[in-house]
């Protein structure tokens, strides 16, 4: 049990300090008490779970910086750049703390270290209180006495929800936390402790009653229940009180050991919430929190047994066409509509706004903009997006990598913007949209542009083209995604050694999307990334070729047409077809895959589009669309050029899935003459 609550900490404590990263770079553009609170809030939440759940050396370096925005708070500190770059270090250096794991000599060897200690002196300089060890973490200073000038004297009733402890909840460690904010008494009320026949030791039955003479704030006692939900709280002028003294819990639990006694016993008195909780009694009782936390292993297992249903559906329809009953094609029927909605609801579960992966980047420019010593803003548009948990984990990597492209090699310094009449401060653009089945991702800066000549140059001095090769400006820019090419004059210790954007290709390439490049001299650049929604499950467009089924990706196709064998074989000898007024470069997958194609006298052609460009896919025959659940090709066969996974059909064969876009360049690479410009 308490390993579950030990990693549901690690988890809520990553959140929270993910979330506070972003909070930090907030405040460089505004800084309001509301957002101050917050941050507060997030650094007591660690301190407090941290010293609970076994993590002292993280909850003692915490320590310092609630202090630090408890100085906030009060007026005391201004916030400025200073205070935040200190903060983004410790929120680092918390961060390594959780991944230790706990407390032992590795998280005592980081509190003293130098990074720590270094931190606390220049935030102890920052805030003018003397200097001390990282590893000291002394009781918070008295802010203030009572509005009054004298000492605050309460009496606090505190009453857990039944089920707080099941829930994790430390009801000691609270009290004990109000105790050391001055000198106090502490008591307990037992009239709800019922018989010992009826009694479950795991509910909360206790009502704690504290006596507090403090120098502190009313505020600092709030805080302490800040994230005490939902529990009954009282806090009331000891001063004024007419409530009994508390006796001892033992001769308390002796006088109230009878009927009358029981009978007489006190109430708990209506809960008066304190700051940043509502009270029990504001709400329903039957409320309950609309999150809840799910391993994301457990996701991945509801869809595997989602696309067994899938596939399992597919056979039933299969076997009903077979049949031919109307009964049970009317079942089928109802079938299919309850395993669409659950795919769908399966699918929105697995769904995060891609604002999750930028909200990083705003550190990652920030962090640039120093080092490189460029003015640089991030613009970002449209996070609430929504891609699939799979997609988000693999496209972090990409994303930072062109990102640091466009502020390294893409944004000219102040003095070259200045001489060229723009701006200083240059901006990165991130942003995303959904068009049909896939999610646009674009990285545009306002640079210098991509230099076509210098990429020509380099492009011929590593052996990558010919000067026959009469390439167009876009073709060019593709060449920045060669493995180790990089058209920089220096390396930096962020790029230039031509290792990123091949990365980046690979594995865009591997979650089945695309990349698009539009650049202008003295403007700037755009590469727009396309990527499926999701992995799992697809809408996918059966085609045959011979005795063989395939699957087109739906996303991507754009449409289908009867093609005449008197089409082929052009007297330019160019494979083209004329669809309306267009002429459409085609590949023949037979020819492609080595596979006998049918001797029809008429075959399909899948029209798709790849790279901006549209191209035909001839095949024998178009079967259908249906949803396909996308299985992971053997080690032998994943690197097949073209491949892009299987899946299983109705009748329990299987067909594979064709990477569309991997296919087409792998073909234009091997037959230039497919893809030729078509006039």
């Amino acid at each position: 049990m308490i390993e579950q609550a030990i990693e549901a900490f690690v988890l809520e404590a990553t959140e929270i300090l993910t979330d506070l990263e972003g909070q930090l770079l907030e405040l460089e553009d505004s800084s309001t008490p509301a957002q101050i609170d917050e941050i507060f809030r997030a650094l007591h939440t660690v301190k407090g779970s941290g010293s609970m759940f076994g993590y002292t050396a993280l909850a003692r370096f915490t320590h310092h910086f609630e202090n630090a925005y408890e100085r906030v708070r009060s007026g005391d500190l201004v916030v400025g750049k200073e205070l935040v770059d200190l903060s983004l270090q410790a929120q680092d250096l918390m961060v390594r703390f959780l991944d230790l794991g706990g407390d032992g000599a590795p998280a005592e060897a980081l509190l003293v270290s130098g990074d720590a200690c270094s931190i606390i002196d220049r935030l102890r300089a920052l805030t003018g209180e003397a200097q001390a060890s990282a590893a000291e973490a002394p009781p918070a200073a008295p802010d203030a006495p009572d509005d009054d000038g004298a000492l605050l004297h309460v009496q606090i009733r505190f009453r857990p929800l039944e089920n707080a402890l099941r829930n994790g909840m430390r009801p000691d460690l609270l009290v004990r936390e109000l105790v050391d904010l001055g000198a106090g008494s502490v008591g307990v009320d037992i009239s709800g402790v019922p018989r010992l026949s009826m009694l479950d030791a795991s509910n909360s039955c206790l009502v704690w009653v504290v006596d507090l003479v403090t120098e502190q704030p009313r505020a600092a006692i709030d805080d302490v229940f800040i994230f005490a939900d939902d529990a009954d709280i009282s806090i009331t002028d000891a001063r004024t009180t007419t409530q009994p003294a508390h006796k001892d819990p033992v001769a308390q639990a002796k006088d109230a050991d009878t009927p009358r006694a029981r009978a007489q016993s006190p109430k708990v008195p209506a809960p008066k919430a304190a700051k940043g909780q509502t009270g029990k009694s504001d709400r329903p009782a039957d409320n309950k929190s609309e999150n809840i936390r799910v391993a994301s292993s457990r996701l991945d297992d509801m869809m595997d047994s989602l696309g067994e249903l899938v596939i399992a559906q597919a056979r039933l329809d299969a076997v009903a066409e077979t049949i031919g009953d109307a009964t049970l094609e009317s079942v089928v029927e109802e079938v299919q509509r309850l395993v669409v909605g659950l795919r769908d609801a399966t699918l929105s579960i697995r769904m995060l706004p891609i604002e999750t992966v930028f909200g990083k980047f705003r550190r990652v420019v920030r962090d640039l903009s120093s080092d490189l010593n460029k003015d640089v803003r991030l613009i970002t548009a449209g996070g609430e997006t929504e891609v699939d948990k799979n997609v988000i984990d693999r496209i972090g990597d990409p994303l930072v990598h062109m990102i640091r492209n466009s502020v390294d090699h893409g944004l000219e310094t102040a003095a070259v913007r200045t001489a060229a009449g723009k701006p200083e401060q240059g901006t990165v653009s991130l942003s995303a949209r959904q068009e049909g089945g896939e999610i646009l991702i674009s990285i545009e800066d306002n640079g210098a542009g991509l230099n076509a000549q210098a990429i020509k140059e380099k492009a011929l001095e590593r052996g990558l083209i010919s000067e026959s090769d009469d390439l167009s400006e876009r073709e060019l820019h593709q060449l920045i995604f060669e493995p180790g090419f990089s058209t920089a004059q220096t390396i930096s210790s962020v790029s230039g050694r031509g290792v990123g954007m091949d990365a980046v290709k690979t594995t865009i390439d591997a979650l089945g999307g695309s990349i698009n490049v539009a650049s202008r001299t003295g403007q700037g650049t755009r590469i727009t990334l396309r990527l499926p929604v999701t992995m799992a499950i697809i809408d996918g467009l059966r085609v045959r070729l011979g005795e063989s089924i395939y699957v087109v990706p739906l996303s991507v196709v754009e449409e289908c047409v009867e093609m005449d064998l008197s089409e082929c074989g052009r007297k330019s000898g160019r494979s083209v077809l004329q669809i309306r007024e267009h002429l459409v470069p085609y590949l023949a997958l037979d020819d492609l895959f080595g596979q006998a194609g049918a001797p029809d006298a008429r075959r399909r052609v899948v029209v798709v589009k790849v790279d901006g460009e549209r191209v035909g896919l001839v095949v024998d025959d178009i079967l259908g669309q249906s949803q396909t659940v996308i299985k992971s090709l053997s080690v032998f066969h994943r690197d097949i050029p073209g491949l892009g996974g299987a899946t299983i059909l109705g009748d329990g064969r299987v067909a594979l899935i064709i990477d569309v876009a991997t296919l087409v360049r792998w073909a234009e690479a091997t037959y230039p003459r497919n893809r030729k410009k078509a006039a």
